[in-house]
């Protein structure tokens, strides 16, 4: 990697070479390279994101299409954030390949990049997830192949699609019962003299759809559809600062009907809410023939900013809502910006920061629980992992990465994995076992797959203080045979439970356990933990040889499984 390359935040994979000699290429990988020309421009001589939604879409597209051998169909595009614009005369270039199959869908991987021809220099746009459903054929339902990681990379986006997937599952949900909490606390919205009725900025517009717009199964494209989306959103946005804004985030896109030549396609786009340097947009699309009702096609959430000259945020006027519905877009608007500053925040928090835990509530839990389990993971993932001591059948793994120790704890139990999932599950029982759990206690059942503990454990140095520790459990069935069963840990923030002067306030960023199944009555067991300040008391001594006490440990918690592997009280926890 070049050191432009790597200012410009570019991933770039090392490369693999095969048995045959041959360097390996994913066989879905797909690659489109488009330059930049004045008829894909805005009034700012600046690429059209509507243009791009269309390349990144038939790109995927394709991808999808190369692994299910048949014709494929947009299900939905997950967030999208666009880091810069992109130039006239620059050279856009969007690599796509499917991270994983399920039954019937497929996660496509989005990565654009833009090149400046001049100067070789690159730099990222954005990177997207689209999920694809193969079409039925004439022989019925289509049964994907899966998808077999060759590389580390592949192997970590192999693994995060499972959790991605779910969180799309559960996306609209979670989002409704966030709202429907939130909107009941943001209060009433307050009245400005200089602000802009939202009915000003409402739009509307129609699009016959024509064989141009029809993809190769003679659907809408999707990426058209995006395309047009844009378009009236952006108009909105305009008619709010009665200037031309820059795009910066789409919220997730989400197919719920197909669209067909002959079709008429109704866009309409209004301001929910304007902030001092940010808008939000609501957008819908809808499709009749004829007489019939509206079919509700897709909708989405997009943030614009009005930038100067100097490429700096420019303050927004404010926005005058509606009586009623508009309000209610309003607050909602509001509750979203949250959810996106809370996501910014869990996903950009660097493992130097101090604290390393952040705040839990109900308007990031779906994010602050994907980002526990992704980080796991991407620890189980990594192979550069070097054994330091095997006793017992216990083995003790190690690598250091930016100035942070990792450690990996193996072994195997004759205990069905299903049963080990549920014994470890609840942290209460720990325990049992382990001797650094001195106290265990439920504080928060969010959910049935995620809760958070309080933890004390024991004083390292005689006559200091113990440690203790809030802690989020997130567990995680297998999504099919190649999953483990996954238990991650890591620390949050609540205010219901601040330090105390007991005490010493400790933090885990990231610890947790893998479990797979090696056969019916034969299990992996791995524990992980990033070996943080709080933590590493605990650990150094093992690690440098001069203890046993580790291995004593993970003894006592294969005996503890193989003692309750009929237990029927492997019940997952709940709060008393």
């Amino acid at each position: 990697m070049t050191a432009e390359e790597k200012d410009a935040g570019i991933s770039m994979e090392p490369l693999f070479i095969q048995e045959s000699g041959e360097v390996y290429r994913n066989p879905t990988e797909v690659q489109m390279s488009q330059i930049v020309m004045p008829c894909h421009a805005n009034h700012c001589e600046e690429l059209s994101v509507g243009q791009l939604l269309k390349w990144m879409d038939s790109t995927a597209c394709l991808s999808a299409e190369r692994h299910a051998g048949c014709s494929c169909i947009t299900a939905s595009v997950d967030d999208i954030h666009f880091e810069h614009t992109i130039g006239v005369g620059k050279v856009v270039n969007i690599i796509a390949k499917v991270n994983r199959a399920f039954t019937s869908s497929m996660e496509v991987g989005i990565l654009v990049t833009c090149e400046d021809l001049y100067t070789g220099r690159q730099w990222n746009v954005c990177h997207a997830f689209a999920t694809f459903v193969a079409r039925r054929t004439e022989a019925g339902k289509v049964q994907l192949q899966q998808v077999i990681p060759r590389t580390q990379l592949e192997q970590m986006e192999y693994s995060l699609a499972a959790e991605r997937r779910r969180m799309r599952l559960i996306h609209a949900e979670v989002i409704t019962d966030l709202l429907s909490s939130s909107t009941a606390q943001l209060g009433e919205c307050q009245e400005y003299q200089d602000s802009v009725p939202a009915e000003r900025t409402r739009v509307e517009s129609v699009e016959l759809v024509l064989p141009p717009h029809a993809n190769h199964q003679v659907s809408t494209f999707g990426g058209q559809i995006m395309a047009w989306m844009e378009n009236v959103a952006t108009i909105a946005a305009s008619r709010l600062c009665n200037a031309h804004p820059t795009l910066r985030i789409i919220d997730m896109f989400h197919f719920r009907a197909p669209s067909h030549i002959g079709d008429r396609l109704v866009l309409k786009a209004i301001v929910n809410n304007a902030f001092k340097h940010s808008m939000e947009v609501g957008v819908c699309a809808e499709a009749y023939q004829g007489r019939e009702p509206l079919r509700h096609i897709n909708s989405a959430f997009m943030t614009f900013e009005v930038l100067d000259r100097d490429r700096k945020p420019c303050t927004l006027p404010r926005l005058r809502p509606e009586p009623v519905d508009g309000r209610r877009r309003y607050q909602e608007a509001i509750a979203r910006k949250k959810i996106r500053l809370d996501r910014k925040y869990i996903i950009s928090c660097k493992q130097t920061e101090v604290p390393l835990s952040v705040p839990w509530d109900p308007s990031n839990q779906m994010y602050l629980s994907y980002n526990n389990v992704s980080a796991l993971k991407l620890t189980d993932t990594r192979n550069n992992w070097v054994l330091i001591s095997e006793k017992n059948k216990v083995r003790l793994y190690t690598f250091e990465e930016n100035h942070t120790l990792c450690i990996k704890v193996e072994m195997f139990v004759s205990v069905p994995a299903e049963q080990s999932f549920h014994l470890l599950s609840d942290l209460r029982r720990r325990k049992e076992w382990d001797r650094h759990y001195e106290e265990c206690e439920v504080i928060n059942q969010v959910d049935e797959d995620d809760a958070i503990y309080r933890v004390v454990t024991p004083s390292v140095s005689k006559g200091g203080k113990g440690k203790d520790f809030i802690l989020l459990a997130s567990r995680r069935k297998p999504c099919d045979p190649r999953d483990p069963y996954l238990i991650a840990l890591r620390s949050v923030t609540l205010p219901t439970h601040p330090p105390t002067e007991d005490y010493t306030r400790a933090e885990v960023l990231c610890a947790g356990f893998t479990i797979w199944e090696e056969s019916s009555a034969v299990t992996k067991f791995t524990y992980y933990n990033q070996a943080t300040p709080g933590v590493l008391p605990y650990l150094s001594t093992d690690i440098a040889g001069l203890s046993s006490s580790f291995y004593s440990t993970f003894s006592a918690c294969s005996r503890f499984l193989e003692a309750n592997k009929d237990s029927q009280a492997a019940l997952p926890p709940s709060s008393s």
